[in-house]
């Protein structure tokens, strides 16, 4: 008589200080501006089994935003962007994780930002093999990108410009490099 095998899940919590949630948009049409949010929360619960059986969460604080730049972060923080004071985080739950024959993940879940939630796709490399750190932690990584729109998303403010164009790209391109402790 065998025993079935269960599945080889384990529960992984990101470290804010080795952790990035950052995003660039096109500005003027002509430059990239690029920002973070500071503060990465998430919980991978992963199947070392079957890494399609993993599902994540994720939560950043909307006040957060930083670009560099004071007077536009402020402007972002407002009414006109990310509204934070009506909605002070930006979520993810992922739905689904899909093998891709380059190796990568594909990571379906539910972004929700500004009040509106939509399903988004990232492509994940990872995670990395745990590795111990020199307190004796157990730590993975991964890295995700996704592209969105942001007026899919409520975040609709704009100028014209003078010569043609838009002050603010509608695509904006988001990357995370988050590093997870075992819990």
């Amino acid at each position: 008589m065998s025993a079935s095998v269960l599945p080889q899940t384990t529960t992984w919590t990101a470290d804010p200080a080795h952790s990035a949630a950052e995003f660039k948009v096109k500005h003027m049409m002509i430059s990239n501006v690029k920002g973070r949010f500071g503060g990465v929360r998430a919980t991978l619960e992963l199947d070392a089994e079957d890494v399609t059986r993993s599902r994540v969460e994720a939560e950043l604080d909307a006040a957060s935003i930083a670009t560099g730049e004071p007077q536009r972060d402020a402007h972002l923080r407002s009414a006109d962007f990310f509204d934070v004071e009506k909605f002070p985080v930006l979520s993810f739950a992922s739905r689904g994780v899909a093998r891709r024959d380059d190796g990568s993940l594909a990571v379906t879940g539910d972004l929700t930002m500004h009040g509106v939630t939509r399903q988004v796709v990232f492509s994940v490399e990872g995670p990395s093999d745990p590795a111990r750190d020199p307190w004796g932690k157990e730590r993975i990584g991964l890295s995700a990108t996704a592209k969105i729109n942001r007026k899919d998303f409520g975040l609709n403010w704009n100028a014209a410009l003078e010569t043609g164009g838009i002050l603010v790209g509608e695509e904006v391109a988001i990357h995370l490099d988050v590093q997870f402790l075992k819990s």
